[in-house]
């Protein structure tokens, strides 16, 4: 169920340009701060913009962003966790610092750094947060990979010839997908919170551009004045997408589990 609610959710995003009722850069002074009407359904932020438009909009940079972030972290540290299990000795060290170094800075701190190098915008904290996720993924991987080895097939395996490379890629990454898919599940949320964060504080994508993070924060003065319907509703759509995708994940893990002790 929370799965079809979030493929809807983002053929919305995917859609929005056929499905929304309002250009979500169009103002209309009079409509300012106006409540949910037939006219405006979420209603209206303090420049008369639609905010449901806004926040079909603002769905595709405010998933977009998540789903890069993750994809670039599991990619990238699936391959060095499994890299580091296999050739161990040095690189395997080398490897181990760099993580560590990565796991010292928090994401947004990250995301900051990079801001301030190559500027505001939607690449910056997306490259940031992809390495600051990256040695999560990694070390769960590094952990599953180094057991999955020491395992008497693998080195069956080697004995009939099979190069190491062949064994990473046809049963290490198969092995460790299962809890690496659960994991990149439950990072997406983080991911999504961190990039919606930094957007809050205006370091991330820029006005007029609608996405959920700048909408919270967009709507602020509105909020304390009485119209709490933009930062409301983005921050409601923010809070379901954590919360499904994390259920989901966790699920997900369960699910493996018990295959695996079945």
């Amino acid at each position: 169920m929370l799965g079809t609610v979030l493929l809807l959710l983002a053929l919305a995003a995917v859609f929005a340009p056929l499905i929304a009722p309002y250009d979500p850069a169009a103002t209309d002074i009079l409509a300012a701060n106006s409540s949910p009407s037939s006219a405006h359904w979420l209603g209206a932020d303090d420049l008369g913009r639609d905010v449901l438009s806004r926040l079909l909009y603002g769905g595709r940079l405010s998933l977009l962003g998540p789903t890069l972030i993750i994809a670039a972290a599991t990619v990238l540290g699936t391959a060095l966790g499994i890299a580091s299990a296999w050739l161990g000795g040095w690189f395997d060290l080398v490897t181990s610092r760099i993580l560590d170094f990565f796991f010292a800075f928090p994401g947004l701190l990250l995301s900051v750094l990079a801001v301030a190098m190559i500027g505001t915008g939607f690449l910056a904290p997306v490259t940031a947060l992809a390495l600051a996720y990256t040695p999560y993924i990694a070390r769960v991987t590094r952990t599953i990979a180094v057991r999955e080895r020491s395992l008497a097939y693998v080195e069956a395996l080697r004995t009939h010839g099979l190069g190491g490379w062949a064994i990473c890629l046809r049963h290490l990454a198969p092995a460790v997908w299962p809890v690496i898919r659960a994991q990149s599940a439950i990072a997406f949320g983080s991911a999504l919170v961190d990039l919606a964060a930094v957007s809050y504080l205006g370091l991330g994508v820029q006005p007029p551009s609608a996405e959920w993070g700048l909408m919270v924060s967009q709507g602020q003065s509105a909020l304390l004045g009485g119209a709490p319907w933009q930062s409301l509703s983005a921050g409601l759509l923010i809070i379901f997408v954590v919360l499904a995708v994390n259920t989901i994940g966790e699920r997900t893990a369960d699910t493996d589990t018990a295959g695996v002790r079945g």
